[in-house]
């Protein structure tokens, strides 16, 4: 029996959306804490029916969300995007306009096909790289970052979460299926606008600070030693031509002669078997080369792990203050001798441990990366030397399987382009590819999904049946129809992409698009517009949000990066929030006719 009466249930409703929206402002708690709140509340309180809370989980959009994020994280495993990194690092050196161009050129286009916010998480220590390596701060190219991916997510349905969400709920309210590459018409547009804008505005609206310290590097860098042996690839040729120890995340500081370190002329020096580099490293890419045929990397001194034995483990390892001592080195530390362990790399915050690894002089808090059998590393954290062993966040990239999650992806959209079949059963089919070739460990794909943003869906999937069903949608349509019958239907498009734009800056973009989608389809039903544009205004102004840190997540993930201010983003979030905007009002009555036809 409903605790509230069905004549009230709507106000009701209204009032607990309204709340909602206050609590998102207020950000006590997580927008995904926040939402399941309400959601049990809607649910409680005979809002939302219990017998249709399970209708959200056949609602194909959360499905589709989770599977991207699984495929955007094989691509970051196999190296795909290091592999876009690399080249851009190569090119800033000889034609660097040219090459942040293509950078962000690159990133649009990848944000159009893959999940923007992972996209965005790998791209930043680069982007950061290269601001560094141009000589300017990094101020000046994080927020471009964040837009130009935000830009890209508008070009497809699979460009971003709230795409696909916008669809799906649509679809439950009665409009065609989209089509992946339907929206690309007006998305090319508003991300042709919306660079230009950039470009013109930047360079006078962006702030021109340095971040400080490392902030935004994804990745801890250690101080390691490299040995090829015969038969690497890398043998007989220029050090700059060896591929394997050329990536972005390793820098080759010296060379051993004997008890030597030669610093200059490495680039031309010509590899033998047996030669020993010092390197400064990502974790991912020592583990990387760690599982490389013909290449030892770490301390060879005692008796420390084989490599290439199956049971071997990595972990990381915190120098304590008692046995942190300036005299004590990494050789003198006799990890191997006395544990079975071989020293991989040392790292000490802001600053490089030593000239090599194993004269390396440990200090209180340095980090040192081992390899070993479990039992000794057991038998390490008993001790009292090192503490806090536990596993690196880096893992190694598996490059050979990388046209294997390329061509996954490919398939997911040139079958939907061909509506073979449902983008979900696509994405599912994709990852289930891509976990059978290995491309990624299962762990790490159900750890590349963002699960607040999975739960804040499916809440907001429930309390969106809760407003349609006690007929607040139906309440707002009809207090709004009166005013918007006589408007121009290009004013109404205006207004519902404000609306949604304004709304997205200040609460999450995805508990927006589930509210105001059924409000744009009822409208255009009330009308007599042709509700397809409408949604995809909503689509757009949930997608294209410039002016708030909090809008819309890639934006919130280069605000900490860059230590940005709250103003930063208003400078030039809120121009180009107008400009996009005036540019999908014009553009959308092209490709979708407002009146039904």
């Amino acid at each position: 029996m409903p605790l509230i009466p069905a004549e009230l249930q709507p106000i009701v409703a209204l009032l607990a959306l309204a709340l909602l929206f206050v609590a998102f402002l207020i950000e006590r708690y997580p927008p995904d804490v926040t939402a399941a709140g309400a959601a049990a509340l809607f649910v409680m309180l005979g809002l939302t029916p219990a017998d249709r809370v399970l209708e959200v989980f056949s609602n194909p959009a959360p499905i589709t969300i989770a599977a991207m994020f699984v495929i955007s994280g094989a691509l970051v495993r196999t190296g795909l995007l290091d592999a876009l990194a690399a080249l851009v690092i190569a090119r800033a050196e000889t034609r660097p306009a040219v090459a942040l161009g293509v950078f962000l050129g690159a990133t649009l286009l990848a944000s159009g096909i893959v999940n923007n916010t992972p996209v965005v998480l790998i791209l930043i220590p680069v982007i950061i790289r290269l601001a560094r390596s141009l000589g300017i701060a990094e101020t000046r190219l994080l927020i471009p970052l964040s837009y130009a991916a935000v830009l890209g997510g508008t070009l497809t349905l699979i460009g971003s979460s709230t795409n696909i969400l916008v669809a799906g709920v649509a679809a439950e309210h009665g409009l065609e299926t989209f089509r992946i590459f339907e929206i690309a018409p007006v998305g090319f547009a508003v991300a042709a606008v919306g660079g230009v804008a950039l470009a013109l505005l930047g360079p006078w609206l962006l702030p021109d600070r340095r971040a400080r310290g490392d902030a935004g590097v994804a990745e801890t860098t250690f101080l390691t030693e490299v040995r090829l042996l015969e038969g690497h690839a890398g043998i007989g040729k220029p050090l700059s031509e060896v591929a394997d120890l050329t990536r972005p995340g390793i820098r080759i500081t010296a060379r051993r002669e004997g008890a030597r370190l030669r610093r200059s002329g490495l680039e031309d020096h010509v590899v033998a078997a047996g030669d020993i580099f010092v390197a400064i490293a990502t974790t991912s890419e020592i583990l990387t080369l760690r599982a490389l045929p013909g290449v030892v990397v770490g301390l060879r001194r005692g008796t420390g792990a084989r490599v290439g034995d199956e049971d071997l483990l990595v972990a990381e390892a915190m120098v304590t203050p008692a046995h942190g001592s300036p005299r004590d080195t990494v050789s003198q530390l006799s990890v191997g001798y006395r544990y079975g362990l071989r020293v991989l790399g040392a790292h000490r915050q802001g600053h490089v441990p030593g000239p090599d690894l194993g004269s390396a002089r440990l200090r209180p808090a340095d980090k040192l990366l081992l390899e070993g059998t479990a039992e000794g590393l057991d038998r390490l954290a008993q001790g009292n030397e090192l503490v806090s062993v536990t596993r690196p966040s880096g893992r190694a990239y598996r490059r050979r399987r990388a046209p294997l999650a390329l061509l996954a992806l490919l398939m997911v959209v040139g079958l939907a382009a061909f509506e073979v079949a449902p983008i979900a059963l696509l994405a599912l089919g994709a990852v289930a590819a891509i976990l059978l070739c290995r491309c990624i460990d299962n762990d790490e794909a159900w750890g590349s999904i963002d699960a607040g943003i999975i739960v804040l869906i499916l809440a907001m999937l429930i309390i969106g049946i809760g407003l349609e069903d006690t007929g607040t949608v139906a309440l707002i349509v009809e207090t709004l129809a009166p005013w918007l019958e006589e408007l121009p239907p290009i004013v109404l498009l205006a207004a519902l992409y404000a609306l949604t734009s304004i709304l997205t800056e200040t609460v999450t973009n995805n508990a927006v698009a589930v509210v105001v989608t059924p409000i744009a389809v009822a409208l255009g039903q009330q009308t007599g517009i042709d509700p397809r544009p409408l949604v995809v205004a909503v689509m757009m102004g949930a997608s294209a949000s410039f002016a708030t840190p909090v809008g819309y997540q890639t934006n919130t993930l280069v605000y900490g990066a860059g230590d940005y201010r709250f103003a930063d983003f208003l400078r030039i979030g809120v121009p180009m929030n107008l400009i996009v905007g005036a540019a999908a009002v014009l553009v959308i009555p092209l490709v979708f006719p407002l009146t039904p036809g």
